[in-house]
């Protein structure tokens, strides 16, 4: 069997080791994003994807057409929330449909451990679909690079470690896979490539709210291809049916609906779809007249065009037809947008602009070969090499924006990357590989030494010497071997903690796990009423309603601004004041994070300031400047302001902590996060109750008191 295998043609050779290679990948991406699961347990990380394993839960026990009527009275209270209309459904239904094969097959598995690996699963998937785009673009041995890239790759490793059951862990293969059919539909002008690019899109826009980056992006390409002179009948057809076809598939998403036609993010999409037409009718009218009456009709055509949009987008707008941009969207054309006008855009961490270090973290080496690919692909430019560049260009504006659309780039730069590495190295390896002109001499004499030719040969041109093309040989690879070491190291320390389950080392380096969250969603389910009402901030509800399983004022979904206020306006105001919006709105418990005991420092204490703005923007009561010192600093020792110091978190928060030492040669009621001491000690509840503490004192659950009797 194994001397047969030195007999199989070169050709052959290539691809069962490319294909062997790729199996390798496959496996890698898969088993590097368990950690999480190697380390703690198999659990569902953040706080997205609670909502989405509890909905995907619920579509498994009910079926599809009662999550499609879903009306959710957990959320929102007393509103409630559609469930059906108001979520991008793809990760739910992947996961469902997933444990429904499984389960056909006879093989016992629980919803949660599907759950669980849905994001690894789909990354091994990515890696695949990576190769085939840049295959596309450049051929296999760039595709085998850009594949092994992306399968470790921290700025999507992120999103897609094991637990991370959100929208993104399956979108990226989507949008990969989208862009792929796109650009192999332009290529051959194929219909089917086009359609089966239109059913990739129809996933997309299921899963992720980033569809929106795919139906601008693809029209912006066509154009500069029109522009720069490379309009052609495949480019008509791919894009003409993929919009025609893409639109109607999108709008069977009940959350997209007549957006797809009305808003303002659609409409670029729409405007090069018509502006197609207008070249290829102007095409065909210019093949049946002469020139002069051409220019007449073209003059007339572009005029009417152009009037006619503008009039129509005129009167779209002022009728309410068409859909002004959202906060979102102008939060990407401008950073500062949201702080001004959208706090609760601004409170979200990930929302905020990309630092040069988090480049770095997430891309390491990838930040500095991205150019690199992007000069080969100036280069050679071609319908696939403008794509990629485009890509490229878009979601490095995005990514510095937004540092959650590193997401977005890390796929992009992986492509650009993966074809950078592919090309200087074959040109530094044809340089080691070359002969010198010694060897050519030496060569052409002892194969015929009596013939000697008059005129010298010319010596091979090789402009690089062998010892510097050894050089770059080898620091390539070292730069590749740290990527790798990078990639681990940040997957295992930074993308593997759940948040749900905290890990620090203590002074002897052994790990010290805080299982806190847990702890206390485990007390609300066993020791509340079924129809108890928790307020906390938003951050939480998902959580709570996924794994407490109690009514929530507010969750993630974040689509009430005014309701989200209204808990901001309670946290923020004192203790007589709240507990009459608290019984205004039923509520029954009080849960808030805490962190000065242990030292965590994404408590409630340091989001305050935004519960304040977020409740000043609909309560002008709310001031900032109430809750800072005279000199406008944020503080909660003697110097804080009064108002801070009186409000209910603050003393929900700090209540009995006055009376706590917590480091040694520190004083009793030392803030380890604030790494000062408390300014207000000595107070009491007088509507309030303590119900419960977790052991290291990171939550904190506080029953509302009813209401006394009147006489």
């Amino acid at each position: 069997m194994l001397s047969q295998l030195f007999f199989i043609p070169t050709r052959k050779k290539d691809i069962l080791l490319r294909i062997a290679i790729l199996a390798a990948i496959y496996v890698l991406a898969f088993c590097v994003r368990l950690f999480s699961v190697f380390r703690y347990e198999s659990v569902i990380h953040e706080f997205d994807p609670y909502f989405n394993f509890r909905s995907a839960k619920y579509l498994v026990e009910n079926g599809w057409y009662d999550f499609y009527n879903w009306f959710d009275d957990f959320s929102w209270y007393p509103i409630g929330r559609v469930v059906g209309g108001t979520v991008y459904p793809g990760i739910q239904i992947t996961a469902a449909f997933m444990y429904w094969i499984l389960r056909a097959i006879n093989f016992t598995v629980d919803l949660r451990n599907v759950c669980v690996l849905t994001s690894p699963f789909f990354a091994s998937n990515t890696a695949m679909i990576t190769y085939a785009f840049t295959n596309e673009i450049s051929g296999p041995s760039a595709a085998l690079v850009s594949s092994i890239l992306v399968a470790l790759v921290p700025g999507y490793i992120s999103r897609s470690v094991a637990g991370s059951f959100d929208n993104e862990g399956v979108a990226i293969f989507a949008l990969i896979c989208t862009f792929y059919l796109f650009v192999k539909s332009v290529r051959t002008g194929s219909l089917f490539w086009s359609a089966v690019a239109c059913l990739s899109y129809f996933y997309m826009v299921n899963a992720w709210g980033g569809y929106v980056f795919i139906i601008n992006l693809i029209p912006v390409y066509v154009l500069v291809l029109l522009v720069t002179g490379r309009f052609s009948h495949r480019l008509y057809v791919a894009y003409s049916s993929f919009y025609i076809l893409g639109t109607l598939l999108s709008m069977q998403v009940r959350f997209v609906n007549f957006q797809a036609v009305q808003t303002s993010e659609h409409l670029g999409a729409m405007g090069v779809f018509i502006l197609l037409q207008l070249v290829n009718f102007v095409n065909w009218i210019r093949s049946l007249l002469d020139a002069k009456m051409f220019q007449r009709l073209f003059g007339f055509v572009v005029s009417s065009f152009v009037l006619t949009a503008g009039l129509a987008i005129l009167i779209g707008s002022a009728t309410g037809y068409i859909a002004p941009w959202t906060g979102r969207f102008y939060a990407m054309l401008d950073p500062t947008y949201a702080k001004k006008h959208i706090p609760i855009i601004a409170s979200v961490s990930e929302h905020q602009p990309t630092t040069w270090a988090s480049f770095f973290f997430d891309l390491h080496i990838l930040a500095l070969l991205f150019p690199v690919g992007l000069y080969f692909c100036f280069r050679e430019l071609t319908e696939a090499s403008i794509f990629i560049i485009m890509y490229g260009m878009f979601s490095v504006y995005f990514a510095g924006v937004m540092v959650r659309l590193i997401l977005v780039l890390a796929p992009a730069a992986c492509v650009l990357s993966g074809i950078g590495i592919s090309k200087t190295l074959k040109t530094y390896m044809r340089a080691l590989k070359a002969k010198t002109p010694k060897q050519e001499t030496t060569t052409t004499a002892s194969q015929d030494p009596k013939k000697k030719s008059s005129t010298p040969e010319k010596p091979s041109q090789n402009p690089l010497p062998k010892e510097i093309a050894a050089i770059m040989v080898i620091a390539m690879t070292f730069l590749l071997t740290f990527y790798v070491i990078h990639c681990v190291w940040v997957t295992s320390e930074a993308y593997s903690s759940p948040s749900i389950v905290l890990a620090a080392r203590g002074h002897n380096g052994r790990r010290i796990i805080f299982d806190d969250f847990r702890e206390a969603y485990y007390w609300l389910s066993e020791n509340t009423k079924p129809d108890a009402k928790v307020m906390s901030w938003w951050d939480y509800g998902y959580q709570l309603t996924a794994m407490a399983n109690r009514t929530v004022l507010v969750d993630n979904n974040t689509w009430n601004n005014t309701h989200i206020a209204t808990v901001g306006r309670a946290m923020a105001s004192n203790e007589a004041k709240a507990y009459k919006i608290m019984r205004g709105l039923d509520v029954d418990y009080v849960l808030v994070i805490f962190g000065g005991v242990t030292g965590y420092a994404s408590d409630d204490i340091n989001k305050f300031l935004w519960m304040v703005r977020i409740g000043g923007s609909c309560y002008s009561e709310i001031k900032e400047a109430d809750y800072l010192s005279p000199r406008g600093e944020y503080r909660i020792d003697a110097g804080g302001s009064q108002t801070m110091l009186n409000s209910l978190m603050y003393k929900l928060s700090y209540y009995k902590f006055g009376e706590m030492t917590t480091e040694y040669q520190r004083p009793p009621g030392f803030d380890r996060v604030r790494q000062v001491e408390i300014g207000n000690k000595q107070f009491e509840l007088e509507h309030m109750e303590e119900a419960f503490t977790s052991e290291h004192y990171i939550v904190r659950i506080f029953k509302v008191k009813k209401e006394s009797n009147r006489s």
